[in-house]
């Protein structure tokens, strides 16, 4: 059986965010994708799940009774089962898929009808523990927030958000603090929404008056955030970073500004409580020439480029705490491999990066040596360092960097966080 994944360049649903190849749960055990098995007009897509916690990983196929459509949505729960979202006549349908010797087993949990003018329905990333399961069902004025899984009766509304509501993330290790984009009056603002309060709305991100700010990735433990915003150049966005309960104003690095590319962070090394900063922090750079890995901390002025291993599911992977990122891959002759990439401390930074052979029968797909170390086109070099000590207004590098002189700029107020503030240890 010959597998690959789903690699569309844009998901319609969510604003033209780049789609990724697989779902992995918030603690790294188990992953979902959607595979296809033959080829040509007799190929036929189906879920599989992949188990990465063991010596090797290993792929489990899920084939229902009919192949699945090629927009159907799967994601990994921390018990094994994988959830499948399908939609059929303007019914959004949900089930727990799980292996039943030579078969498939299948939980239905209900069905969610969303009203016409609805912009459609999807899941949000993985909650930690992986018990729960929550989606987004956004209208032009209101964006309700379902609960899919782990509930009492199958799918529960959960909260009604005003305005229209995209992205996700989860800023805490219990579930409880969710983060969404808001688009309201024009602009896009992150908010929090308290799962424990009757999804009560709370301001997040509050970098300018008129800019749009969204929140891309974050890190639970650190607090580490990682935000699009075009404060800095009114119209057209930027990479920047924050610190969830710091009074310091978020910053935009010269070197994560790539001319004619698209970068999306995908993954934030955890465990680094009291060090946000030396958090290593996974890139997708997609440009004309394809995709691949970029790799970066805070504490940084330069991206490290590295070649995308053969097969990879562009977009998937994750850190461990001691630095190692695993990038889950699938080609013809080894369908389900880890590429393991090591990248070197802070206090190493003149070394240079290494990508293993992927684990997986058949060997790696992808390790395609070791990579250079450049930095990204416009970096002012490799100075590692604490960046809250740096000078503001330091070019590329403070809070406010722009293409106009700073003067004509307003100056970002400092990240808003009232109810987070509890929540992390600075």
């Amino acid at each position: 059986m010959t597998a690959c994944a789903i690699e569309p360049s844009a998901d319609p649903r969510d604003g033209g965010a780049p789609l990724v190849g697989c779902s992995i749960t918030a603690e790294g055990a188990y992953a979902a994708r959607l595979a296809r098995s033959g080829g040509g007009g007799g190929a036929a897509w189906y879920p599989e799940r992949w188990t990465l916690d063991g010596p090797e990983p290993y792929a489990v196929p899920l084939p229902g009774n009919q192949p699945e459509e090629p927009g159907t949505e799967v994601q990994p729960m921390g018990d094994g089962r994988v959830l499948v979202h399908r939609v059929a006549a303007g019914r959004h349908l949900f089930a727990l898929l799980y292996p039943t010797g030579p078969g498939t087993g299948e939980l239905p949990l209900g069905a969610v009808e969303c009203p016409a003018d609805s912009t459609g329905m999807r899941l949000l990333p993985p909650v930690p523990g992986g018990e729960r399961a929550y989606a987004l069902a956004a209208g032009p004025r209101a964006t309700v927030l379902w609960r899919i899984a782990g509930g009492a009766f199958g799918p529960e509304r959960v909260a009604e958000i005003p305005g229209r509501c995209s992205g996700g993330a989860w800023l805490d290790r219990t579930g409880r603090m969710l983060a969404v984009d808001r688009e309201t009056g024009g602009r896009t603002k992150a908010v929090v929404v308290d799962l424990e309060r009757d999804g009560e709305v709370s301001p997040l991100l509050q970098i300018a008056p008129d800019s749009d700010d969204r929140l891309l990735l974050a890190d639970p433990d650190s607090g580490l955030v990682l935000i699009g915003s075009d404060a800095p150049s009114p119209g057209r966005e930027r990479l920047g970073w924050g610190v969830l309960g710091s009074t310091l104003p978020v910053r935009f690095p010269e070197c994560l500004r790539m001319p004619d590319c698209v970068v999306t962070p995908f993954a934030v090394q955890p465990g680094q409580v009291l060090t946000p900063e030396r958090c290593a922090v996974a890139l997708r750079v997609d440009g004309a020439f394809g995709s691949w890995v970029g790799v970066w901390r805070p504490a940084e002025r330069q991206v490290r480029h590295l070649p995308a291993p053969e097969g990879w599911l562009t977009g998937a992977g994750l850190w461990t705490p001691d630095g190692e990122l695993r990038l889950p891959c699938s080609t013809p002759r080894s369908p389900c491999a880890v590429a393991r990439l090591v990248a070197p401390d802070t206090a190493d930074a003149g070394g240079a990066d290494r990508v293993d052979r992927a684990d997986g029968a058949g060997g790696a797909g992808g390790a395609n040596g070791a990579a250079g170390t450049g930095a990204a086109s416009g970096t002012d070099g490799a100075r590692p360092g604490n960046p809250e000590a740096a000078t503001p207004g330091e070019p590329g590098d403070g809070a406010g960097a722009a293409d106009t002189p700073a003067a004509a700029q307003p100056r970002p107020v400092p990240l808003q966080q009232a109810p987070l503030a509890r929540l992390v240890t600075k």
